[in-house]
């Protein structure tokens, strides 16, 4: 029996180093050295008799056992964050006001689902849900928490990342059908794009080992996601947009993707927040049911 509960904590490590994608980063989350999180991955290697991870300098990828021992670890740790959730509620029930900003689109689609869960859960909490495509001032604003697609700015707050978010180029059949299929990053920056005010004046592109840096450049600039979304349905241009605002316009075929065998970055969505909040109840309560939904999402989708 004490083999099995020193198995589970390895469980533990191992399901948060395949989410987090590096022996680093899941040492940095659960607050262990990353010597004892590599003690972990190689002792249960060592008594399950199978390699679970292929690793490389770059990046960690899942054997055929590793994927099925994945599986089983992943719902032991859901099931084991679910019953304390529920304790925390029986032993005291949060409650309060939580103030929360994020990006209109996203917020749409990806969070006030996730809030509305949220919500039935811990239904003594207040929620006060601020959709701006804008970055808010948490401090001034009295703001809690800020759900962002970017890196921090400002170094006096917190964050902690909540999901990664595929992205891919896309038009209309229209545009296309116009202006011709880009089968090369010299053939894009010729396009014409809706530019995103809140991204970079550039698209960066891979293809295996290569990398690629084209100059977008159109008629059509705006600061809402979905403005942008609607515009290059529109047949106004090209666009980077992620995949889960895109998917169900590609399946109605309204957009078609572009480039496929390149390859973009994922946005990392961060919750952010300030210091006076780091260490109230209902933030934390609200942050860690973010991670663990969008989790569960992406897994559900893949």
């Amino acid at each position: 029996m004490s083999h099995i509960f020193e198995q589970l904590k390895s469980m533990v490590v191992f399901s948060h180093v395949v989410e987090q994608g590096s022996f680093s980063t899941a040492a940095r989350q659960l607050k262990l050295t990353r010597t004892v999180v590599s003690y972990h991955m190689k002792k249960l290697e060592t008594s399950l008799g199978v390699t679970l991870l292929h690793r490389s300098t770059r990046s960690l990828s899942l054997t055929e056992a590793g994927k099925a021992f994945y599986d089983s670890s992943r719902l032991i740790v859901e099931q084991a964050i679910v019953a304390q959730q529920k304790m925390e509620h029986f032993r005291s029930e949060p409650e309060g006001r939580l103030s929360i900003t994020c990006p209109v689109n996203m917020g749409l689609q990806l969070v006030v689902p996730a809030l509305k869960a949220f919500k039935a859960q811990f239904p003594k909490i207040e929620l006060d849900i601020m959709l701006s495509d804008e970055v808010v001032n948490l401090i001034q604003s009295g703001v809690d928490l800020a759900i962002r697609g970017a890196p921090l700015v400002d170094s006096n707050l917190h964050a902690r990342q909540l999901s990664r978010l595929s992205t891919q180029l896309y038009a209309s059949p229209s545009y296309l059908k116009q202006h011709g299929r880009p089968t090369t990053p010299s053939e894009l920056e010729q396009h014409q794009w809706v530019i995103y005010q809140l991204g970079a004046p550039y698209i960066d592109l891979s293809q295996g080992s290569r990398s690629f840096r084209v100059k977008v450049k159109g008629d059509i600039t705006t600061n809402n996601a979905a403005a942008r979304t609607a515009f290059v349905e529109g047949g106004y241009g090209i666009a980077r947009i992620p995949t889960y605002d895109a998917k169900p316009k590609v399946d109605q075929g309204l957009l078609e993707v572009v480039m496929a065998d390149y390859q973009l970055a994922d946005i990392d969505v961060y919750g952010v927040y300030p210091p006076g909040s780091a260490g109230a109840k209902k933030v934390r309560l609200l942050v860690d049911f973010l991670v663990h939904y969008f989790q569960k999402l992406a897994h559900a989708q893949s």
